[in-house]
């Protein structure tokens, strides 16, 4: 898969989204270069292995160029060898509300107690109706995307407050 992606993203509040989950699976992802908005990553989601470049955002967050393409599990693993300290680790749950499919990542490790909901549009002025649980939008602030989360941990912040 390749094209733009545009996506916002938001904290949710509670715990309601899995019980409305249809589907949900782990994700392990690491980061072979991050800079400049621009991200070579590899992910595995269950017994399935992805690698991915994104280009930097050209509106404050909410769309970037996204290539994607399956590679087998030994190819991640070897990739995995190659990636920047700090891997992401989570559970994502898919659920689907007024025609749209919501993105919700639990994550683990040092990102403990960080939940946050990720949507896709075909168009960035595309509306939707947010599920219950949805809470702050946070499209756009850098300190939530996967890439910075690897060196700036959620449990960071909440020493600093």
């Amino acid at each position: 898969m390749s094209g733009m992606e545009i996506e916002r993203k938001f904290l949710v509040e509670g715990d309601d989204y899995k019980q409305l989950s249809h589907q949900n699976f782990r994700i392990k992802q690491g980061y072979i270069c991050s800079g400049h908005g621009r991200t070579v990553r590899v992910r595995r989601r269950n017994q399935k292995a992805f690698l991915t470049i994104k280009g930097p955002s050209l509106d404050g967050g909410l769309s970037r160029y996204e290539f994607e393409k399956e590679i087998t599990l030994d190819e991640a693993d070897h990739l995995f060898a190659l990636c920047e300290p700090g891997i992401i680790d989570k559970t994502r749950y898919l659920v689907e509300h007024e025609g749209h499919t919501f993105e919700v990542d639990e994550f683990y490790g040092d990102n403990e107690g960080l939940v946050m909901a990720e949507i896709e549009l075909s168009s960035p002025d595309e509306t939707f109706k947010k599920p219950h649980f949805i809470g702050t939008e946070v499209t756009g602030d850098r300190r939530y995307y996967n890439s910075h989360l690897r060196n700036n941990p959620y449990k960071l912040w909440k020493q600093e407050a």
